[in-house]
């Protein structure tokens, strides 16, 4: 019996849930056939058979989650540890030296007097990642014994949440712990705008000039280190709702594209979050996110900053309402907006002058 176990399905995912298996116990599989769908934070994926065997077993159930290199399938097989599953996948060469391990190797082995304790060597490699990766292992342990227990609410029927929404969960719960979050409400008088202009093609034009203006909104912050880094190019996050939950698609280079290419590009990303079809490149790496959430409701609200960015825009619903003109009542077509900011890595004057300069854009 040979285990394979689920492998790194890109950019270090650390978990996928079962959506459905393409197999049961007992079947004849050859390699490369169709074995499971899994779905990611990202996207579904479907796993092939990484061998030709009998299946043994099925290590869990459509809904299931399971972890990064934790076992998904076990197999009767006589072949060479190696396979195919989403590129080629090279086993470890001491787990390849031990029969009973298969491309990423096997099961934990239950726990006993002897194995329930870190070895001395697992230790000494713990402290080197940690200091490859400046990760102060101390600081983790007195977080983890600080932290909050978090209260467990009885459901007469829970839904557990799975992939997007789970990792919109997450990204949420550490925005919370660890931005310190201000909002600025104001409004863009747009009445004086041509019949058919694109609403969203103008939003990222002026958010764009405005990071170009005041870069502070345009950046990465690091709060375990207090650094930041300034960005030249803006990669525009853009909020897209989804039945699956909300996908954050990045324009590249967002200030540079022309105004006549912008609403293409729009189109071919919004195109791929329905498909589920967008690499895990095209999801990563937002400089600054703008959320147009009037689109459905709502005239302000207090968008959340996900780390490491420290902005992120949002628009409320076009409105039209009276204003004085020369002394005299109009109704005038009016669109509110949200900028949301780490106040950590951005003061009040940046904050400021980053909404002035877009509702200048605007009102051009």
């Amino acid at each position: 019996m040979r285990f394979f176990n689920l492998p790194d399905l890109g950019e270090g995912i650390p978990e996928a849930d079962i959506v459905e298996w393409h197999i049961k116990e007992g079947d004849s599989i050859r390699e490369d056939d169709l074995m499971v769908s899994v779905e990611t934070a990202k996207a579904v994926v479907d796993v092939p058979a990484p061998c030709t065997g009998v299946i043994a077993r099925l290590c869990g159930q459509p809904g299931d989650t399971v972890l990064t290199g934790a076992p998904l399938v076990e197999f009767v097989s006589d072949q060479e540890d190696s396979g195919t599953v989403v590129g080629k996948l090279v086993a470890n060469e001491a787990e390849t030296s031990n029969e009973e391990s298969f491309i990423i190797g096997a099961p934990e082995p239950e726990a006993d007097s002897a194995s329930s304790s870190l070895s001395s060597q697992n230790i000494k490699s713990l402290d080197s990642l940690a200091k490859q990766f400046h990760v102060d292992l101390g600081s983790v342990a007195r977080q983890r014994k600080n932290a909050p227990v978090e209260k467990s609410y009885p459901l007469q029927n829970p839904e557990p949440l799975k992939g997007v929404r789970k990792h919109m969960a997450r990204s949420m719960e550490e925005s919370h712990a660890s931005v310190v979050p201000v909002t600025l409400f104001d409004d863009v008088d747009i009445d004086h705008w041509k019949s058919g202009e694109d609403i969203t093609v103008r939003l990222i034009q002026a958010l764009a000039h405005a990071c170009k203006e005041e870069p502070a909104l345009n950046a990465w912050f690091d709060g375990a280190t207090m650094s930041r880094q300034l960005h030249d190019q803006v990669d525009l996050g853009l909020a897209v709702d989804s039945k699956e939950g909300l996908f954050v698609p990045v324009i590249r280079d967002a200030g540079n594209i022309k105004k006549t290419q912008i609403r293409s590009v729009i189109k071919e990303l919004r195109k791929g979050v329905e498909e589920r079809s967008l690499p895990n490149s095209e999801l990563q790496g937002a400089t600054i996110t703008l959320s147009n959430f009037g689109v459905f409701a709502g005239k302000y609200a207090t968008p959340i900053v996900v780390p490491p960015m420290v902005s992120i825009v949002g628009v409320g619903r076009l409105r039209e309402e009276i204003v004085s003109v020369n002394g005299k009542p109009e109704s005038h077509r009016m669109l509110p907006l949200s900028l949301s900011f780490d106040h950590r890595a951005a003061t009040g004057g940046e904050a400021t002058r980053f909404l002035h300069c877009m509702i200048k854009q605007l009102q051009r």
